[in-house]
């Protein structure tokens, strides 16, 4: 690997951990590229390119990862749930939810509580695969 191509990867690295980090966070575009050094078009296309999805429909799966968890180890109404994982509308966490996970955020929740298992296993067993998605999502 070219050295130009290993600091490119750092820096999407970077961009990467910041959205894993700040999930709840209004996150753009912009924002990301910055944190990458690189201008906001390299940072779509490189980003999709190392990591197979775009930087948008990474972070919505972070999120949704997170809304999955909480929906099943806490009380708290999915639009509380929503909000708190970085989401400004009910209508759009309720599409994007069902897009990744197949099936509403209200059905998952009826799935019952989480196993009793150290919270790093129960989501990375629940994380949504991006495997099997349709280019261009």
């Amino acid at each position: 690997m070219s050295r130009s191509a290993e600091e490119t990867n750092r820096r999407l690295l970077r961009a990467r951990d910041a959205m894993d980090r700040r999930y709840a966070e209004p996150l753009d575009v912009p924002t990301l590229a910055r944190i990458a050094y690189v201008s906001e078009a390299h940072f779509i296309r490189s980003f999709r390119a190392t990591f197979g999805e775009t930087p948008n429909r990474y972070l919505q799966r972070r999120r949704v990862e997170r809304a999955m968890f909480l929906l099943r180890s806490t009380d708290r109404s999915v639009t509380d749930i929503c909000m708190d994982v970085g989401f400004s509308s009910l209508g759009t966490f309720s599409r994007v939810f069902r897009d990744i996970v197949g099936e509403p955020p209200s059905v998952h929740r009826r799935r019952g509580p989480l196993p009793p298992a150290p919270s790093c296993f129960a989501m990375a067993w629940l994380r949504p695969s991006s495997f099997g998605e349709a280019p261009g999502e």
